[in-house]
Parts: C-alpha cells; sequence; structure tokens
C-alpha cells in the first residue's frame, strides 16, 4: 500500500494530530487549534484527510497488540541475550505466562486501542455536521465506525469487557466496564450496518476499507464467539467466509511469500492491510527483519531477539514450501546470500536449542517470512502487514464446516491452500473424524498463518495456549485474558480487574 494513503501518512498524517480532534487514552478531546468541523469538513478530501489519524493508529498493532499475541504462544521467543532483550523481564513474562497488571506492554495495547477508539469518536462527531445530502458522508462514516468496531475487537480479545465509549467521558463520571457479551454485540451492530456503505474492492486508495475488510473482521470474531460469548457461531463464521469467497474480489496467490515481499501491496490476498514504507517517505517502516535478524545479517545492525521454538519449527514438513521462511544451521547474509559470522567472528549457527535466558547469539531458529527489502532505511522496509489474509478464510471455513460436521468439505477446503505449499501435491485424507481434524486445522493455521498474530486465538479456541513447552510450565487458565492495566484502574476506580489478577 504505497500510494494514496501512505502519501497522505506524510502530507497530512503527522500535522492532523495538531490539527484535528484526537482523543488521548481517557478518551477525552481537546480541540488544538481553529480548525473545527464548521470550517475544515467541506469535501471528500478534507473528510479523508481526518479519517487518516484512523489508520494510522493501526501501526501501534505491530507491536503491542501483535507482541503480546505471539509472544505469549509457541510460536515466538524473545530469550535475554547478554545484556540484550533483558528490558525487566518483560518478555519472559510474556512467554512463561507470569505478567502481572504492570506489564508495560498489556498498558500500551490499552492505550493504544483505546486511542483509535477516541480518535473515530471525534472523527464520527464531526461527520455528524456534515450534511446528510453529501454523496460521500456514508462511506467516511462506515470507515470510522469498523475501525472503531476493530480497536473495540483487540480489546476484547485481550481484556474481555471493556467499557464502550461513544461520546465525550465525562472525568467526573468515568464509564465502567460493559461485559464481554455487551462488546461483541457492539462490534457486530457497528460492522454489520457499515458494510453496504463500504466498496466491493479497493481501487486507487489499496489499504482503505472494503465489504470484504469488514466481512473478514466479522469472520474472525464468530470463529471465536464461543470463547468470547460462550455460545459458538459456525453458521454465521461460514456464511461471511462464504461472502468473501463468492464477491470474487480476492484470489490466492499463486506464490505463498508473494503476500509478504517488500512490493506485497500488490497481493490480492490483503484484507485488511496496514501499510508501511521505508523511512524516506516520512514514516514508520516495518521492522520485523530488525526484530529477528542477527546483528550481522544485513548493513542496519538487527537487534538479534525474536525466534522460535523447536515444537514449532519441526512441526512443519520440510517439503512444505512455507517452512523456507525459517533460516537453521549457518546463517546468511540477507542481502547477498554469502555465510555470516557472530561478533566474535566465528560461524554463526542457528539452533533450535534456545535458553529463555543466557542464550547465545545463535539460539534459536529465525523466522525470515517477510521478505528483507532491499531498500530497506534504518529499521524500516516497505512490506505491508496483512490484519486478515484471503487464505486464512479458507481455513476458517474449514474450520467451520468441520464444526457443523461436514469434515469431508473441510479437508477439501484445507487442500486448496496445501496445494499451493506443496509440489508435487501433499493433500490430506479424507479419513479425518471430526475431533481429529479439529487438531489438524491448528496444525494448518499454524503453518499458513505463523507469526501473523492469530495463533494466541487459536490456541485459546482450539486448547493448548496454556500447556507446557519449551522454557513454559503449564499455565493456568485465566491467562487466556489479561489484566486491565493497573494504570487505567488508578485513573478510573469503576474498572473492575479480571479474575486471577
Amino acid at each position: 500500500m504505497k500510494n494514496k494513503i501512505s502519501k497522505f501518512f506524510v502530507m497530512v498524517g503527522i500535522t492532523l494530530s495538531s490539527l484535528l480532534y484526537l482523543g488521548c487514552t481517557n478518551l477525552d478531546e481537546t480541540v488544538y487549534n481553529q480548525i473545527t468541523p464548521e470550517t475544515f469538513f467541506k469535501s471528500e478530501e478534507e473528510f479523508f484527510a481526518a479519517l487518516v489519524p484512523l489508520y494510522a493508529q493501526l501501526r501501534p498493532f505491530l507491536w503491542s497488540y501483535y507482541n503480546l499475541s505471539q509472544v505469549s504462544s509457541d510460536e515466538t521467543i524473545v530469550p535475554t541475550r547478554g545484556g540484550d532483550w533483558g528490558d525487566g523481564g518483560r518478555w519472559r513474562a510474556m512467554y512463561q505466562h507470569t505478567w502481572d497488571k504492570t506489564l508495560p506492554d498489556v498498558n500500551d495495547a490499552w492505550n493504544d486501542a483505546f486511542t483509535g477508539v477516541a480518535r473515530a469518536n471525534s472523527y464520527l462527531k464531526s461527520m455528524e455536521l456534515v450534511p446528510n445530502t453529501s454523496a460521500a458522508k456514508p462511506r467516511f462514516v462506515a470507515e470510522a465506525r469498523v475501525l472503531r468496531g476493530l480497536y473495540y475487537y483487540l480489546l476484547m480479545d485481550l481484556f474481555g469487557g471493556v467499557p464502550i465509549v461513544t461520546d465525550l467521558v465525562d472525568r467526573a463520571n468515568p464509564p465502567a466496564r460493559n461485559s464481554r457479551q455487551e462488546v461483541f454485540n457492539f462490534i457486530e451492530k457497528e460492522v454489520t450496518e457499515s458494510i453496504a456503505a463500504l466498496p466491493e474492492a479497493a481501487t486507487g486508495d489499496s489499504g482503505r476499507l472494503t465489504k470484504n475488510s469488514a466481512r473478514a473482521l466479522l469472520a474472525r470474531m464468530y470463529l471465536n464467539a464461543g470463547v468470547f460469548t460462550g455460545s459458538a457461531q459456525w453458521q454465521k463464521t461460514l456464511d461471511m467466509c462464504d461472502a468473501i469467497i463468492n464477491s470474487g474480489v480476492q484470489k490466492l496467490e499463486g506464490s505463498f511469500f508473494d503476500n509478504f515481499i517488500p512490493t506485497n501491496e500488490k497481493s490480492k490476498e490483503g484484507l485488511l492491510v496496514i501499510g508501511y514504507a521505508n523511512i524516506d517517505l516520512g514514516f514508520p517502516g516495518m521492522n520485523f527483519t530488525m526484530r529477528t535478524g542477527h546483528y550481522n545479517q544485513v548493513p542496519q545492525s538487527p537487534w538479534n531477539g525474536f525466534c522460535t521454538i523447536a515444537e514449532y519449527y519441526d512441526s512443519f514438513d520440510p517439503q512444505d514450501v512455507r517452512s523456507k521462511m525459517f533460516q537453521a544451521g549457518q546463517a546468511v547474509n540477507l542481502l547477498t546470500g554469502e555465510p555470516v559470522n557472530n561478533r566474535q567472528g566465528a560461524p554463526l549457527i542457528f539452533t533450535k536449542e534456545v535458553p529463555i535466558e543466557n542464550a547465545n547469539e545463535g539460539n534459536g531458529i529465525r523466522v525470515l517470512k517477510w521478505g528483507v527489502d532491499p531498500l530497506q532505511n534504518g529499521g524500516d522496509s516497505r512490506n505491508d502487514f496483512f490484519v486478515f489474509r484471503y487464505s486464512e478464510i479458507f481455513l476458517t471455513k474449514a474450520e467451520a464446516l468441520n464444526e457443523l460436521g461436514r469434515t469431508t468439505e473441510a479437508t477439501a477446503l484445507i487442500n486448496v491452500i496445501r496445494g499451493r505449499a506443496f509440489n508435487p501435491a501433499k493433500p490430506l485424507s479424507s479419513s479425518f473424524t471430526q475431533a481429529t481434524f479439529r487438531q489438524q486445522i491448528l496444525k494448518e493455521r499454524g503453518f499458513e498463518l505463523g507469526w501473523e498474530a492469530s495463533r494466541r486465538q487459536d490456541l485459546i479456541r482450539i486448547g493448548g495456549y496454556t500447556a507446557a513447552r519449551t522454557n513454559k510450565l503449564v499455565s493456568q487458565s485465566f491467562r487466556n485474558l489479561f489484566p486491565i492495566p493497573q494504570r487505567a484502574i488508578d485513573a478510573n476506580p469503576k474498572l473492575s480487574q479480571n479474575p486471577g489478577y
């Protein structure tokens, strides 16, 4: 996504932080200059310029929400290497499920999402002053409502029930928590009512919401409805997946890795996209290469942090093209392919063994799913991140079919995804029972969606999130939710804490 929205991040997004109604984390709003809805919201271009900060707030997704989702799962570990990655034990706490209500990442995730909510609320308040005769108004209102629904979805996923706020907050009477069911219902209403006003497909504004973006959010939410509300919604899951597939807008890319290269904005699989560019364009880029790469693998000196554990690495069939995202054994320069040494001058060998403390430079298999950007500037790359991807819809539909007793159909659908991953083909047999296929789906989602921030949800829904694994003991079920941040409770005494914390 390197066109209109990206340009507006540069030309408008930064300056709008001092021009528009922006919501801080307590959901209050402040006007920073004389630009008001009466003098500003007059044209479609102005509607769009004011909408950009709502999209820009998705960028923190790849730090706060992403890290909590990934590092608490069985796909990602961040070991302490000498003086690097200690950070007060935060990464160990995330991986070993020993966090408490003061974990900085929990506070960041809460603030990041509620900042998105506040921006959406401010925008929607301003749009109320735009005459209904404006032909462009419905689409912009729909985008803001879906984005607000997305930010609430992230909050509901991590924290359960949270306050539903759609207006200014009275500091003397702050909002209490709504139930997780009420938040679920709110998101469903916001998104469902907005679909009709969204375009069928992105045109010159790739990265903006479409009907299928909203449907993908609902499909993911319905998939996890049993966890979120206690009542599974498999038929709704299936219906939403079918709506996306039958639209004919998306398609599977011929090459799996085309979804992750620096020019992946061309992929037809992106359903909800967070756009990035290198720093030359004036705003932050993707930094996955920096997180996982060794200090010596590219000139920008990556941070040598994130890696994976043996169980996840060993779960892949070596014939599966997706296994090529791993770098094991002799490390190479990510641009030239030449072998590289560690900082002591010895060959750098990436090993499956990865102690969570006192790890050496080579401990831990690296995940290089997102292709290195030859134009990377500092730590910033152009690769976009797909929050929802089309292949996930096939996997989600297959899970719904299986839960509805249609396991044979589900197997055939999984084989569509596997068809891209194996040459020669290696389809699954049709001999699964419903229970055994449920576990196979968990595996297939790990193969296809690894490191895309869905694993925590999958493990909670299907089973295994609190289980023991390398460097982690069995944890208690209350860890399926994160605690309400202590800072939030200190600021709002009406907020009750989640059980166990």
